[in-house]
């Protein structure tokens, strides 16, 4: 089994264990979508782009609601997220064609949640050579595209979605010819 180690997490950890306030509950409080890179919100949860990502397009699905583990959340927003997750994964594959996904909750700290008070939905596109030795011999990882540019790539393909779906499908017939 191979491992794939995140060493530059610890200052994310560390630093999040000191701040005072939730950031999933403040940035959609902010009404500023794009920079709080928000770009989608539900009902009951929202999409947004991870500022620490493993790779670019890292989103983070949260519910607007502070509930720190996944068995509290109420129907309506597990399935909010998880439909969020679904149009996530659509507009990852426009906007970048990954070779895969690693879909994910770490519940506690214990688990790796940098923001353990908070439950969130990690989704990660992954690609059969997305890592490399830079983040483990030069601590620093490379990730090809800035946060602003894989803001509006994915918006964009967040946009399109919204788009089809208005479009008048057609409509099926039952009757057998």
């Amino acid at each position: 089994m191979k491992q794939l180690w995140a060493p530059w997490r610890l200052a994310f950890v560390e630093k999040a264990s000191r701040l005072s306030g939730c950031i999933f509950c403040e940035k959609p409080a902010l009404k500023r979508d794009e920079t709080s890179f928000i770009l989608r919100r539900g009902r009951h949860a929202y999409v947004l782009l991870n500022i620490y990502p493993y790779n670019n397009g890292h989103l983070l699905i949260a519910p607007y609601r502070h509930i720190a583990a996944i068995e509290d959340l109420p129907a309506p927003v597990l399935l909010d997220m998880l439909r969020l997750a679904q149009q996530s994964l659509r507009a990852i594959r426009k906007a970048y064609a990954p070779e895969g996904f690693n879909l994910g909750v770490n519940q506690g700290r214990a688990a790796g949640a940098g923001i353990a008070h908070h439950i969130h939905l990690h989704i990660v596109p992954r690609w059969g050579a997305d890592t490399n030795f830079m983040p483990l011999l030069g601590e620093t990882r490379v990730l090809p595209q800035h946060l602003e540019a894989s803001y509006r790539r994915l918006k964009a393909a967040f946009g399109a979605q919204r788009t089809a779906a208005a479009r008048p499908r057609a409509k099926h017939s039952s009757k057998k010819r």
